[in-house]
This record gives structure tokens, sequence and C-alpha cells, in this order.
């Protein structure tokens, strides 16, 4: 399996950014063409996390918007660009413990 490069990570984003700012940010970068750009959103309260990804169109791009963005101070925060890890597959918790896993000890 082939990791895409050209899908990054953002951090340290504003809560004052929504996704429209965020795609904006991304695509005054000369040369970049960005195809996906996604704020991560608090289910219950429907307000940002403070995290997003954005999608580019080549890897090239992705490493431009690295250089250029990592770090940068935008609405009073440095924000932090890097290529996006793939998403692990993380093991559930079961059994009716409220995510506690193992037994008491006493």
């Amino acid at each position: 399996m082939q990791v895409e490069q050209n899908n990054l990570f953002v951090g340290n984003i504003s809560f004052d950014i929504d996704q429209d700012k965020l795609r904006s940010i991304f695509e005054e970068i000369e040369g970049v063409e960005v195809l996906e750009a996604s704020l991560i959103m608090n289910r219950e309260t429907n307000s940002p996390r403070g995290f997003g990804f954005v999608k580019v169109k080549t890897d090239e791009m992705a490493e431009k918007c690295v250089n250029e963005l990592n770090g940068k101070e935008i609405l009073g925060r440095n924000i932090v660009v890097n290529i996006a890890k793939p998403r692990e597959e993380r093991p559930r918790t079961g059994g009716g413990q409220g995510g506690y896993s193992g037994g008491r000890r006493y």
C-alpha cells in the first residue's frame, strides 16, 4: 500500500477559521491546487477541534505547503502543517466497562 504524500495534517488552527478560510490559506501559495479542505468538528458541540486536513493535487505541492506554512502565524496561532499519516485501526473496547479495560484490583 502506497502512502499518499499529498494529504496534509494541519494543527493548532484558530477556532475562528472555517473550511473556506482553511482552503484559501493553502490556495494563496503560488502553484498550489487544493482538492479538499476539512476541519475536524466536535460531535457533541459541532465546534471546531483545532485541526483539520488539506489534500492538494501533487506530492510536490504538499511539500511546498509544509515548507511555507509550517510554523506560520495565522490569526494569532502558529499552525502545524505536515504530511498526514495513514489512519491506524484502533481496537474497539468493549465489555460495557465504559472504555475502561481491565479488572479491578483491590
